[in-house]
């Protein structure tokens, strides 16, 4: 008799995002409290130093340096700063955009660009997704046994171990070490980076090449972006044996065996070898 486990999962799910909150508000909040609070102060003390300047004056200036950051112009440095729109940086935003990162530092800020920057979306979304499903199949053509490697052990598992070890080391782990060369930032910070880039969450808080106190490279976030194309096959494939792992941990583990089947059907059952079923999501 089978036991249906879909309620259980989506009990689950909810109470993966509650624990999720939870955990955000209590690591998150008091931070954000002191910040705000620093924040006040420094306004205090800056009115204080410069007594020509009242509140109003400086909420003002305050008000044009936020929507300078949100039109993608950092307030640091000065006007010879490198352009956001150069060959180099319009390439990396493609990127984001096609691959639904959206960072949110930068954007279009004229009509057109904005009317250009839906269509392109609109047709660069599914040409990704196709080209990272045909990125996809070439990786499991060489891991057709993936999903037997926990009933049959053995080869199956050497492959999944040299699969992720390899993914885990040029996708993962050398990737920051080069970002917190070029960037300056600590290797949690850039492994923290990568792999909010690489599963397309993105939140845009740490962006690579934005630094107006350093020099880039012209095709170092040219470069950026086509690690992020890979990278997103590779853990997109891993993402999908996990979820397909765990649906199957659910179904044995609620599942109950049918006694009504007879011992000819199940030896066919157990002849014909299961399909394999890896795929990037779409």
């Amino acid at each position: 008799q089978q036991i249906s486990w879909t309620p259980l999962l989506v009990l689950g799910y909810l109470f993966y995002l509650l624990l999720g909150a939870m955990v955000f508000q209590l690591l998150e909040k008091q931070a954000e409290t002191h910040f705000r609070d620093q924040f006040q102060l420094e306004k205090l003390r800056f009115l204080q130093n410069y007594t020509c300047l009242d509140r109003q004056a400086l909420e003002q200036f305050v008000q044009v340096l936020m929507e300078a950051w949100e039109k993608g112009v950092n307030p640091e440095g000065n006007s010879t700063n490198p352009s956001n729109w150069d060959f180099s940086n319009s390439f990396f935003f493609a990127g984001t955009v096609v691959t639904t990162i959206g960072y949110g530092n930068l954007s279009p800020s004229t009509v057109a660009g904005q009317i250009f920057c839906v269509f392109y979306a609109l047709f660069g979304v599914p040409l990704n997704l196709a080209f990272l499903n045909q990125l996809g199949k070439g990786l499991n053509a060489h891991l057709i046994t993936l999903e037997r490697w926990v009933q049959k052990p053995g080869r199956a598992q050497v492959q999944l171990a040299i699969f992720l070890t390899t993914g885990t080391l040029l996708f993962l782990v050398f990737p920051p070490l080069v970002f917190s060369y070029v960037e300056g930032w600590s290797y949690g910070e850039g492994f923290y980076f990568t792999f909010i880039t690489l599963s397309t969450i993105g939140f845009g808080d740490y962006v690579v090449g934005t630094n107006p106190n350093k020099h880039y490279i012209p095709v170092y976030r040219s470069l950026t972006a086509i690690w992020i194309v890979f990278g997103l096959a590779w853990l997109a494939l891993v993402f999908n044996v996990g979820a397909d792992l765990m649906e199957k941990f659910l179904q044995l583990k609620w599942h109950k065996p049918d006694l009504s089947l007879t011992e000819g059907a199940t030896i066919k059952l157990e002849d014909e070898p299961e399909q394999p079923r890896i795929h990037i999501p779409s």
